[in-house]
């Protein structure tokens, strides 16, 4: 998840798809393996990856689906209801012949700004690189980054309701903003961040700045029964 001016999370609530955290597809995850600027995922191997896009197919940031009917992303993403889509489903940005799902928003919920005072904070990605846009969804394994070590690069911009990761020669970079950060417990992935922040320039050697997802899942459980 992400932030701007003092927004923190986005909700959006779609038209019935489906769920997610353990890929019928096996994701080939290696986190003993660093790699610049990452790698091509295995097609469907991260089923809760979303593409968010204009009316006219430009993809401006990612998300991930948390249940059958939400996504969570970032607020600075500024998506919105009846003018943005949700596209499900879809690997290689320059392929025609994949079985896409476009869904519509219907309704959008922001985090309340309370949670997160103060911030005035930049965007960042995963599905790019440093020198351009990705057409095919990438992958990469990230050390986590303690908060103080974060706070040595960052300054007092860090605070508990964010978690940091990278500084090892890879890097979300602009366009992956609202993406999943995700751990694997036991059989399944749980989303821990969301891309938020960084550097301008995308340096892999300066730590990436993700929502930790735990300080909001009060307010997302709650969002999520009341509609």
């Amino acid at each position: 998840m992400a932030f701007l001016w003092t927004a923190a999370v986005y909700l959006a609530l779609l038209s019935t798809v489906w769920g997610c955290g353990v890929p019928a597809i096996r994701p080939n995850a290696r986190d003993t393996v660093r790699i610049v600027n990452g790698e091509n995922a295995v097609p469907g191997s991260w089923p809760w990856q979303v593409s968010l896009q204009t009316s006219t197919g430009f993809h401006f940031c990612g998300g991930s689906l948390i249940n059958e009917n939400w996504i969570a992303t970032a607020a600075h993403c500024e998506v919105r209801p009846g003018t943005h889509f949700v596209i499900l489903g879809e690997y290689d940005r320059n392929s025609g012949a994949e079985p896409i799902q476009r869904r519509s928003i219907v309704k959008s919920q922001w985090a309340p700004t309370s949670a997160v005072p103060n911030l005035s904070l930049l965007g960042g990605l995963l599905v790019s690189t440093a020198s351009g846009s990705a057409a095919k969804l990438q992958q990469v394994a990230l050390p986590l980054v303690t908060v103080s070590q974060c706070q040595q690069y960052w300054g007092n911009s860090i605070t508990t309701s964010m978690i940091c990761a990278g500084a090892a020669g890879a890097s979300s970079c602009q366009g992956d903003s609202g993406g999943p950060l995700v751990c694997q417990k036991g059989s399944a992935w749980t989303l821990i961040g969301i891309v938020s922040w960084g550097t301008t320039n995308c340096n892999v050697q300066a730590p990436a700045v993700y929502t930790r997802v735990s300080k909001f899942h009060s307010w997302i459980e709650q969002v999520v029964a009341y509609n």
